[in-house]
């Protein structure tokens, strides 16, 4: 936990350590099953849900509807069930950026385990100031003609960003487009990987 989350503090973390030894030891959790979870978290679940639906949102314009007017809904054809979910959408004219500014909501079902720096002070305040610059620092220079959407989770309400389709993306089928999204395109702070689309 130490190595993946360096900003940790240390007591949280001997304190995990200390109680999972704990529920291993009276037998409540099974060996290995934290790191399955963990597992299912970064491979198998998110951020490849939000992939998968933003991927069939570029490819069905009437899933694309229901995933931005109901996601939940939506996401029930991926087998979640999420209902604190509201999916904004990426335009020429508007680029959206996601934080949490009191703690760190985070929808992990769907976009798998959170970045060390989305749990930041920095980037948590910066968001809301300084959103144009804070992507710029970031590598994402988004022109000042285009308006920045900063939308606040929290634990009643998360949010995903559905990014805008990469150009010379019109020959990819739905399967071909979900290794083009990332997990930070999700959060609004990069764009797909449209440089995977030119193969």
């Amino acid at each position: 936990m130490g190595k993946n989350h360096p900003n940790v503090d240390p007591y949280v973390v001997s304190r995990v350590r200390a109680l999972e030894s704990l529920l291993l030891e009276k037998g409540l959790l099974a060996p290995g099953a934290v790191d399955r979870v963990i597992e299912r978290y970064e491979n198998d679940t998110g951020p490849m849900i939000g992939a998968r639906a933003t991927a069939r949102a570029w490819t069905n314009p009437e899933f694309r509807t229901l995933l931005l007017s109901d996601a939940r809904r939506a996401l029930k054809t991926f087998g979640l069930d999420y209902e604190v979910l509201v999916v904004v959408e990426n335009t020429p004219a508007v680029h959206n950026l996601v934080v949490c500014t009191l703690c760190s909501c985070y929808p992990w079902p769907v976009l798998g385990l959170p970045p060390t720096w989305y749990k930041m002070p920095a980037y948590r305040s910066r968001a809301v100031s300084e959103p144009r610059q804070l992507l710029h620092e970031m590598g994402l220079d988004i022109p000042d003609s285009r308006e920045i959407r900063v939308w606040d989770s929290s634990a009643e309400m998360r949010y995903m960003v559905l990014p805008q389709r990469p150009d010379g993306t019109g020959h990819l089928a739905e399967d071909e487009l979900v290794p083009l999204v990332s997990r930070d395109a999700l959060i609004g702070v990069a764009e797909p990987r449209a440089t995977a689309a030119a193969r």
